[in-house]
């Protein structure tokens, strides 16, 4: 996502280690309120199961995304319109949405010209695609990257399902994923975020392409809260 020209990598990360999913990734400008993650995260989960560390890890993150928000800043939300969106709306986590998948890698980077929220076109470049099941449904998410990147740390995976526009954003949702060298990964829908053009129409937010929606509804991740969303996809 861009702002005033200027990009603003959400995937860059801090990461948080959790014994069932080794990580949950923290965007880097959140990455200062880390300490506090780690405090909600050792007084929750002491004695637990590494699935309910996980759950506790997500509802930590969670925690911490809404106090950036909030008081950050560089918080990407206006001012004038905290008290309408926060807290953030998420669906009850759901550890059937975390799913692992493999990463089929193109035989070489694809160029991808992806429309924006501004009416802009964002050079990408298809990486790959997870293959993965879910809801007994085998599925593919299409994972992207900067053009020109050189190093890749992090893949972009925009996506839409069957809530979108009604239950979640109609432009869609977000992942980001770290790249691993067996090319496993586990596609974890309870970390789907809203691009923050959803919150403010001054960023610059790639919609998803079109093999990138889904045939079914992933009631998991950011949701719409009581407001009507503020901006549709053209």
């Amino acid at each position: 996502m861009t702002r005033g020209g200027r990009v603003w990598h959400i995937g860059a990360v801090a990461r948080v280690f959790s014994p069932r999913f080794l990580l949950i990734r923290v965007p880097r400008r959140l990455a200062r309120l880390a300490p506090l993650a780690a405090l909600l995260l050792v007084a929750a989960c002491g004695g637990l199961t590494p699935d309910e560390e996980h759950v506790r890890m997500i509802a930590a993150e969670r925690a911490v995304k809404d106090q950036f928000f909030r008081s950050g800043p560089d918080s990407p939300m206006p001012e004038a319109v905290r008290d309408r969106y926060l807290p953030l709306s998420y669906y009850d986590i759901d550890l059937g949405y975390a799913v692992p998948a493999q990463l089929a890698m193109a035989d070489q980077r694809e160029p991808v010209v992806m429309p924006t929220s501004t009416g802009k076109m964002r050079e990408m470049e298809r990486i790959g695609a997870l293959e993965f099941t879910l809801q007994g449904t085998p599925l593919k998410l299409a994972a992207f990257a900067d053009a020109g990147t050189r190093q890749i740390t992090r893949l972009f995976v925009p996506f839409s399902d069957q809530t979108s526009g009604s239950e979640t954003y109609s432009a869609g949702r977000y992942m980001d994923l770290t790249p691993t060298p067996t090319g496993i990964y586990i596609v974890d829908f309870n970390v789907a975020y809203h691009p923050y053009c959803y919150f403010n129409p001054d960023y610059d937010c790639p919609f998803p392409p079109p093999e990138n929606r889904l045939p079914i509804a992933v009631r998991a991740g950011e949701k719409l809260g009581p407001p009507e969303e503020p901006l549709s996809v053209p």
